[in-house]
C-alpha cells in the first residue's frame, strides 16, 4: 500500500551506498535529505515489535522522531493525519514514505499515574464522539490500515456485526490458521462465535473513531498529562472495542475506565461478554506474531467464558 508521498531513497544523488555506513548515519542522511536540513545526531531509542525509531537533533533546533521498517509507514503516517484532524494529541508529521516516517519528537516522563489514566481516558472518550464523514453511519476507514505488522481491511460496511464478523474475527482466525498457529478445534470455536455474533453485539452502535492500540507503550506522559498517543491502528468502529483492548493490555485500572464512564459512558453488557469477544482479535494477533502456546490457551478461556 504506497502513499502518495515518496523520499527517503536508500542511496543519495553522489552515489553512496548505504550498506557502507552506520545505522546512525545512514538515518542521518536520509533525514537530512528528506527534510532538507542538516542533522546534529542520532540515536537509536527502546522501541516496539515493528520498525525501529531514531530521535534525531536537527539543525534548526527541533527534535525529530524518524521510524524505520518493512511495514508501510505511509499507511501510519495517514493514521496520524486522521487522529490529529479529530483533536487527538498525535506528533506533527514531517515527511511521510513508505520506508521512512520522520515526526515530531514528543517528550515525556513515562509516569502513568492516575491523574493520566484520567487524562487518556478523556481524551479517547472525545475521540469516540467523532463519526465519519465519508460515509455517516458506517464502519470502515477512508482506506486499510495496519495493527502492528498486518494489514486492517476496512471496507466501508453498514451492518457493525457484518464487519466484526467478516473484517476482524473471520479475517484474523484465517491468517491464524493459514501461519499454522490457530488449532483447528479453536478455529472450530471461533467460527461458531461468528455465526452467532449477533446475540452478543449490537448491530448499530454509533460508528467511533477509535486508536486501535492504546497502551503504556503508545503514550508519551508528562506530569499527569497525555502530551501524544503513538502507534495507532485506527478505524470506524464500535468504542467498545478500545475499551476492550486497554483491558486486555493492562496497562490502565479503574481510574481509567471511571473517567471515560464519566465523560462517554459505558453500556450496560460490556463487561459481562461483548468485552471477551472484543478481545478474541488482540488474542488472534499475538498468536499469529508470537505463535505462543498460551495466547492459545487464553483464547480457549475467553472462549469457554462465551459458551463456545
Amino acid at each position: 500500500m504506497s502513499d502518495e508521498s515518496s523520499g527517503g531513497s536508500s542511496d543519495d544523488a553522489s552515489g553512496r551506498e548505504s550498506g557502507d555506513e552506520s545505522p546512525d548515519s545512514r538515518i542521518r542522511r536520509r533525514v537530512a535529505d528528506a527534510l532538507g536540513v542538516g542533522v546534529e545526531s542520532a540515536t537509536e531509542l527502546d522501541g516496539g515489535e515493528v520498525g525501529r525509531v531514531h530521535r534525531v537533533a536537527l539543525a534548526d533546533g527541533r527534535t525529530a522522531a524518524a521510524k524505520t521498517g518493512d511495514t508501510s509507514l505511509g499507511v501510519e503516517a495517514f493514521m496520524l493525519d486522521s487522529l490529529a484532524d479529530r483533536g487527538l494529541p498525535v506528533p506533527e508529521v514531517y515527511h511521510r514514505a513508505d520506508d521512512l516516517l520522520v515526526m515530531e519528537y514528543v517528550a515525556g516522563d513515562d509516569e502513568l499515574s492516575p491523574a493520566a489514566e484520567r487524562d487518556a481516558a478523556r481524551h479517547l472518550a472525545a475521540l469516540h464522539g467523532e463519526r465519519p464523514r465519508e460515509r455517516p453511519g458506517s464502519f470502515g476507514f477512508p482506506r486499510d490500515t495496519l495493527t502492528g505488522p498486518y494489514r486492517q481491511p476496512n471496507p466501508w460496511t453498514d451492518s457493525w456485526v457484518a464487519f466484526f464478523r467478516d473484517e476482524r474475527l473471520r479475517y484474523f482466525a484465517g491468517m491464524a490458521d493459514e501461519a499454522g498457529v490457530l488449532s483447528s478445534e479453536l478455529a472450530d470455536r471461533i467460527d461458531s462465535l461468528a455465526r452467532n455474533l449477533d446475540s452478543w453485539l449490537p448491530d448499530s452502535p454509533p460508528a467511533a473513531l477509535i486508536h486501535g492500540d492504546a497502551w503504556a507503550n503508545n503514550l508519551v506522559v508528562d506530569e499527569g498529562r497525555v502530551r501524544a498517543f503513538l502507534d495507532p491502528a485506527c478505524y470506524f468502529g464500535h468504542a467498545e472495542v478500545e475499551l476492550a483492548y486497554v483491558a486486555f493490555a493492562g496497562s490502565f485500572g479503574e481510574d481509567f475506565f471511571a473517567a471515560y464512564d464519566d465523560a462517554q459512558g459505558i453500556d450496560p453488557g460490556f463487561f459481562e461478554g461483548r468485552r471477551e469477544v472484543y478481545q478474541v482479535i488482540p488474542l488472534l494477533e499475538h498468536l499469529l506474531y508470537f505463535g505462543e502456546d498460551r495466547y492459545a490457551a487464553e483464547l480457549d478461556a475467553r472462549l469457554s467464558d462465551l459458551g463456545f
